[in-house]
């Protein structure tokens, strides 16, 4: 990125910085807290009016611990009528009549749900290997569809399911949920106004310590044969006996899910890609191990990833680093961070913090010149100090905020009502989802992987 441009966003920073308007553009009702400590709060408000107007009747596809999140923030976006669920699980079933209600219908087969009339939308939270497959399917059905990340197993299905939102006209949303929060918006912004300098450098981090967080999901007790459609399951991937583990632990294996990377760091790309308007890295490497949770998966709990994005019209060249732990004591800590020339700023769903470097001397100031040169007979130097920008601001969400979560089913809907454009549509989401997905093959295949992020194909393979 040139030079002029970047000191130009640094200027633009600066002038909405001093006339207390920061972020104005986007956000009108930014309220500025108290200057204490030289540390500024500001507070973020979303401000949307709901209307009922058109109704939008919707099906679950996949009621696990996801599927459930999904749907329980949906139903209340006004208008938004839950009318059926689909699971391979009969406990899963009984369990959304209870929660949702007794008329709602529930069925084993998806393609019961696809075919149906009065369905106009669908939300997709089964395991991975099945996003393709029934993402293709509800759109050439002519529904709309809000597909759980990442949107597809293998890099290879990606084109099948950008292909079928062209063809099929339909709104196509990914979810990541954190991707349409107040919290990335505020990011984007910052950077472009030079808040940070050029970036040069961003990182995140996702750890879990607890047996769910890493994924030793609960079995039913009534597990069985009788009870899971087994067989569907694993109707378009490896046969094997009934393994009740396997079902209700998939993100353990291989065959079903994508690991941590495809579980977390896929969040990590999405939001990174939104704020920078990067298509992606062109070089993607992985480490890492089976460190604690040895109960049979096939996938690492520690999972390092290093990547490398080439400069574009959008931003300069930058590197990224990629951690997730499973075995770690902090018990749930995650950031985004990105670091620029002029500073850094770490980026959270509700909640922006910036941090500025301390304002180095001007080499064009005259006063500066004078002094390098040494006093000359009588001449007096006033060295003056300079008014301060604060070194830390924190943006963060006005109570009351309904969440990241909300605001990515509020967009999906009204993108449908309105044929709209969603903030994670399926040429988003497979860019989001490919340096993921090639994280895991960099890790497993042992060595670095290169990839064109503009016309979405593996490098020298």
């Amino acid at each position: 990125m040139p030079n002029n441009h970047n000191q130009n966003s640094r200027r633009s920073f600066l002038t909405k910085l001093t006339r207390g308007v920061v972020g104005a553009t986007l956000f009108p009702s930014i309220v500025t807290a108290r200057d204490q400590q030289r540390n500024i709060t500001e507070f973020l408000q979303r401000s949307q009016k709901f209307s009922a107007n058109d109704h939008l009747q919707i099906a679950l596809i996949g009621a696990g611990g996801m599927g459930t999140a999904d749907t329980n923030t949906a139903i209340t976006v006004p208008g938004v009528k839950l009318m059926a669920v689909c699971d391979l699980y009969d406990g899963r079933l009984a369990d959304a009549k209870s929660r949702w209600g007794a008329s709602i219908d529930t069925t084993r087969d998806f393609r019961e749900i696809l075919d149906r009339k009065d369905i106009d939308a669908a939300i997709i939270a089964t395991p991975d290997h099945w996003h393709k497959d029934i993402s293709v399917a509800a759109m050439n059905k002519g529904k709309h569809v809000y597909c759980e990340k990442p949107m597809v197993h293998d890099i290879s299905e990606g084109a099948a399911v950008v292909a079928a939102q062209t063809k099929n006209g339909v709104v196509f949303q990914v979810g990541s949920q954190g991707l349409s929060s107040l919290g990335n918006e505020k990011a984007r912004e910052l950077l472009r106004d030079g808040a940070i300098g050029k970036l040069n450098y961003a990182e995140g981090f996702w750890a879990r310590m607890s047996p769910s967080g890493a994924w030793q999901y609960p079995i039913p007790a009534d597990a069985s044969p009788q009870t899971v459609g087994w067989d569907a399951f694993l109707a378009n991937t490896t046969k094997r006996p009934f393994d009740a583990t396997r079902f209700f632990r998939w993100r353990n294996y291989r065959d079903y899910g994508t690991g941590v990377s495809g579980d977390l760091f896929v969040h990590l790309f999405s939001s990174l890609h939104m704020i920078t308007g990067s298509m992606g890295p062109n070089k993607v490497m992985a480490t890492g191990g089976l460190r604690y949770w040895k109960d049979g998966r096939e996938v690492p709990d520690i999972m390092l990833g290093m990547f490398d994005y080439p400069e574009t019209a959008a931003h300069p060249a930058f590197n990224l680093s990629l951690r997730v732990n499973f075995v770690d004591g902090t018990g749930g800590t995650n950031y985004l961070r990105m670091v620029g020339s002029e500073g850094s700023m770490t980026v959270e769903w509700d909640k922006v913090t910036l941090y500025r470097n301390a304002p180095t001397a001007d080499a064009n100031d005259p006063l500066a010149k004078t002094k390098a040169n040494g006093t000359q007979g009588k001449e007096f130097i006033y060295d003056r100090k300079a008014m301060l920008p604060p070194e830390k601001m924190e943006y963060t969400a006005q109570a009351g905020y309904k969440g990241a979560h909300f605001d990515h089913f509020y967009n999906w809907v009204t993108a449908i009502r309105n044929q709209g454009k969603v903030t994670e549509n399926s040429l988003f989401g497979y860019r989001a989802a490919a340096p993921a997905l090639l994280c895991n093959d960099s890790y497993f295949k042992n060595r670095i992987i290169e990839w064109d992020p503009v016309n979405l194909k593996l490098v020298n393979t």
